[in-house]
């Protein structure tokens, strides 16, 4: 049987061409290759459309998203391997040949998408790449849409590949649900809480390395980046008690909460992940529409409200961190206009991420 992939004599990977073996020797330095049998899996999610090229990365998107159903479409994209180089670009003759055997081989392009919704994006400071796979996949519906995909899939491992799909000549470009006045008044919208998101972007990876060092440590293993370790607190004698003790911050009473939350129902993972993911809601609300009160008042006696977050030991303490206040003899939680700190509200972004994405949250 002819070879339909190389694999790494070093680590063990199937790679679908010369192209990709040259890739990875560059990043690996690997140099050990040989044609091999053994397609590469080509496991497309039913919901969310990714591919996936093991089992192990279609386990690791089934963990992350809960998305449990793929289509095997190996045997429809394995083909003999061609040990020669791609040309970069093909002659008249060669476009001509390759229309007859158009079924050996699908031409891929980027996919179109909603070129307004694109720049928005890029103004956010996300890559052309990651920006154009967050359109594609969530399908071009909204900004807040894609925003949400980055957020949900920050760990995949091709985020900042741009994705490629079959060319159909007959496809019209991808419109946008909005009217331009409607995408100009989300746009205004949106761009209050960029900051916001963007923040709560950037610190999630520094949040994470902290917690890992943080649990390496009380392991007593070496912290993995000694430049993120979390210094010890200084040792106050008693006969020292005068010196002022640090109150703790905004973060870490948030971060106290919502390990003692998942403590209190360490029993019911789901629930808990629930009712992170449902403060992660309201709080990206105010922030994303610091305007709007119905995100800043919340009906305390909302069975939907309670089963979620408000029957949880832990809950509403965490919207009181965050500014909130019991009002009209306590059948609201009101955040005044005057007291929304976006300083407050991306700290509990923040938090609440690392509590979602860390499995090692509160366990230790």
């Amino acid at each position: 049987m002819a070879g339909v992939s190389l694999k790494c004599g070093d680590c063990g990977v199937l790679l679908k061409s010369v192209e990709e073996a040259q890739e990875h020797a560059e990043l690996t330095s690997h140099s050990n290759f040989s044609e091999s049998t053994e397609a590469v899996l080509n496991l497309i999610c039913s919901a969310c459309g990714k591919p996936c090229r093991s089992k192990t990365e279609s386990d690791l998107h089934t963990k992350r998203t809960g998305h449990t159903e793929f289509v095997d479409k190996t045997s429809e994209t394995a083909k003999p391997i061609s040990l020669e180089v791609p040309k970069v670009a093909a002659t008249d003759s060669e476009e001509a040949v390759g229309e007859g055997s158009s079924s050996q081989s699908e031409e891929m392009v980027v996919p179109e998408v909603d070129k307004k919704l694109l720049e928005e994006l890029e103004a956010m400071g996300f890559s052309t790449a990651r920006a154009t796979r967050a359109l594609h996949f969530s399908g071009n519906a909204s900004l807040e849409a894609a925003v949400n995909w980055v957020v949900e899939h920050e760990s995949d491992p091709d985020i900042d590949q741009m994705p490629m799909v079959p060319l159909n000549k007959n496809a019209e470009p991808p419109k946008s649900s909005l009217t331009p006045e409607e995408m100009k008044l989300k746009a205004q919208e949106l761009r209050r809480g960029f900051e916001w998101a963007r923040n709560y972007w950037k610190q999630s990876v520094l949040k994470k390395k902290m917690r890992e060092n943080e649990r390496r440590r009380r392991l007593g293993l070496p912290p993995e980046d000694p430049a993120v370790t979390k210094p010890s607190a200084p040792v106050v004698e008693e006969k020292k008690s005068f010196v002022p003790v640090r109150p703790a911050t905004k973060a870490e009473q948030m971060r106290e909460c919502l390990r003692s939350l998942k403590q209190n129902h360490k029993d019911d993972d789901a629930k808990v992940k629930r009712a992170f993911q449902t403060l992660l809601t309201y709080i990206g609300n105010v922030a994303r529409n610091p305007d709007e009160e119905k995100f800043r008042k919340i009906r305390l006696n909302n069975q939907a409200f309670q089963d979620r977050v408000g029957s949880l030991k832990g809950g509403v303490e965490f919207f009181e961190i965050c500014g909130f206040e019991k009002v009209e003899g306590d059948q609201f939680l009101f955040l005044s206009r005057d007291k929304v700190d976006m300083q407050v509200l991306n700290s509990a972004g923040s938090e609440l991420n690392s509590a979602i994405n860390n499995p090692f949250f509160g366990v230790l």
